[in-house]
């Protein structure tokens, strides 16, 4: 089955590159992939595939049926960045889940397209609001990881972190937090300001605190200012000051306790500086975790595609992820994400992200060999 399938791959390189081209131009923000979603669908529904849709989201499921009701299934994001591109600000496919999107389409095809049975039920996920690091969590609200033994996803990568034409079976992405927060002291002229509490120096006090952060731990971490807003003239003391914390650490463990410090510095300063700190804890996204089963599988399809000479065996990346809240709210599921190189450059996010679409003819063969791995395992 898994040579059908390659050769079923190989037989729609044309579709998979024209396919990628076409989402690209699509590209949506998250939460209103729209058009994204039912171009995705077409395709599917064309290859006589039941697609679930849901009435609150644009995410989508579609299963092919196995003998066990046991799921083995690979994710990929559709949504994009708004940046500005060329001087116009606008929804871009920079982090390049049109590819992602392009890869799982065409392994589902592939598959269902070979006709030969499968031991268990192969699931695809098609998730919304993955930069805004909710579409996972929305996935799974509605089943996506009902009876999952086994979750499989990919990533291009940069060509400083993976070379082209080769893949790693991990991409061991650290956790990220922001605390965003307001410091309301006493406005005043500036003139007199003993009558009034400068938030602003406050701020000053809770950054030079927070920057002495340090952690008994052997992982990685780092917790700084990225933004700081208040005051609006040059003569009056503020009555407010925004403020925002980046955190970022290796492990789930360590963003715990980097979280619990910086909290407790929040309120010390309060108290110190007699204001009042608001603040909340938003746009976190939990670090990866190794599971070796899954990535033995990954290697097994790296090498049985690419050979073993273009296998690195893992992939650190300083970013984040949202396809690890899956095992974060499900332990038990056996996943990885495929680091795939594909010469990608200048690097993810900016705004002329491109890459050599070569990697999508090989990363939609690993992805399908991935899964046929996977459906002979015993979970």
């Amino acid at each position: 089955m898994k040579q059908e399938a390659i050769q079923i791959i190989d037989q729609n390189r044309e579709q998979i590159l024209n396919t990628y081209q076409e989402l690209h131009q699509l590209a949506e923000p998250s939460w209103q992939e729209e058009k994204t979603s039912a171009y995705i669908r077409e395709k599917l529904i064309h290859a006589g595939l039941n697609v679930k849709t849901f009435e609150d989201h644009y995410g989508m499921i579609v299963e092919l049926k196995g003998e066990l009701e046991d799921v083995i299934a690979l994710r990929a994001d559709m949504d994009a960045l708004v940046q500005e591109v060329d001087g116009e600000v606008r929804a871009n496919h920079s982090c390049g889940h049109d590819g992602h999107s392009t890869m799982a389409l065409f392994s589902a095809l592939a598959l269902a397209q070979s006709g030969q049975p499968l031991k268990h039920t192969v699931r695809f996920i098609f998730q919304p609001a993955e930069e805004k690091a909710e579409g996972a969590l929305k996935m799974i609200e509605s089943g996506a990881l009902e009876n999952v033994k086994f979750l499989g996803g990919v990533h291009v990568r940069p060509a400083i972190e993976i070379p082209f034409q080769k893949a790693a079976p991990v991409i061991l992405h650290g956790s990220t937090a922001s605390i965003k927060g307001v410091i309301k002291g006493i406005p005043a002229h500036a003139a007199r300001p003993e009558e009034g509490n400068n938030p602003i120096e406050a701020a000053a006090s809770l950054i030079q605190a927070i920057r002495q952060i340090r952690l008994k731990d052997a992982h990685k971490y780092s917790i700084k200012i990225t933004e700081l807003q208040g005051g609006e003239a040059s003569n009056l003391i503020p009555e407010n000051v925004h403020f925002t914390f980046d955190l970022r650490a290796e492990t789930n463990e360590t963003m715990d306790k980097l979280i619990e410090k910086a909290k407790y510095i929040i309120q010390k300063i309060a108290e110190l500086t007699e204001t009042e700190i608001n603040y909340h804890l938003c746009e976190y996204s939990p670090a990866a975790v190794r599971n070796s089963k899954a990535m033995n599988l990954g290697k097994k399809a790296i090498i049985s595609v690419l050979g073993e000479e273009n296998f690195v065996s893992e992939c650190p990346s300083p970013g984040a992820e949202d396809f690890h809240f899956y095992t974060l709210k499900k332990p038990d599921v056996s996943a990885t994400m495929i680091a795939l190189g594909c010469d990608l450059k200048p690097g993810l996010h900016h705004p002329n992200m491109s890459f050599n679409l070569e990697a999508l003819i090989y990363g939609t063969k690993i992805l399908t060999t991935l899964l046929l791995e996977a459906d002979q395992m015993t979970w």
